[in-house]
């Protein structure tokens, strides 16, 4: 929906890429981004996302797939980084908030789901939220130590646009 609203100045040919680029990561990445810091995120998700931008991305740009750009290319001229990076640093971000609260801070909904607090039914046991964190913590080298420190988990985790 928001897409549809931004589209008269996202599709204007006499707007700069790169602003385009900006008003992208400012207003439609958020919209589409909301409370994905407590998702236990699959590569389906994953998927689904990059081909979601992907469309929006090259729409900006006025080109279709049968232009056969790549897409790193297009980020590049967007100045637009890999929506995976960003849901990685926002459930880092959000995994950090949560250790460093308080222990009588009410728990909300999705972060009960995200820590495992619902029954699961037969078959295999769906990916849980702790599980994604870990597999993050270790790709991008940090402990759990290092997520009590803002300033060190924002170095850590920051991705530039």
């Amino acid at each position: 929906m928001k897409w549809r609203l931004a589209s008269g100045v996202l599709c204007d040919k006499n707007v700069p890429l790169r602003l385009k680029g900006k008003f992208y990561k400012v207003v439609l990445r958020p919209t589409k981004l909301y409370e994905a810091e407590c998702w236990p995120v699959k590569n389906s998700h994953v998927q689904q996302m990059k081909v979601a931008e992907m469309r929006m991305l090259r729409w900006m740009c006025g080109h279709t797939r049968l232009d056969k750009i790549r897409n790193e290319v297009i980020q590049d001229k967007v100045g637009v980084a890999h929506v995976e990076a960003k849901m990685r640093e926002a459930s880092l971000r959000w995994f950090g908030d949560i250790k460093k609260r308080h222990i009588d801070v009410p728990v909300r909904r999705c972060e009960r789901l995200a820590l495992g607090g619902e029954r699961r039914g037969r078959g295999r046991p769906k990916k849980s939220w702790g599980k994604v964190i870990r597999r993050d913590m270790a790709q991008l080298e940090l402990t759990e130590d290092m997520t009590l420190d803002r300033r060190v988990l924002r170095l850590k985790i920051r991705v530039e646009g």
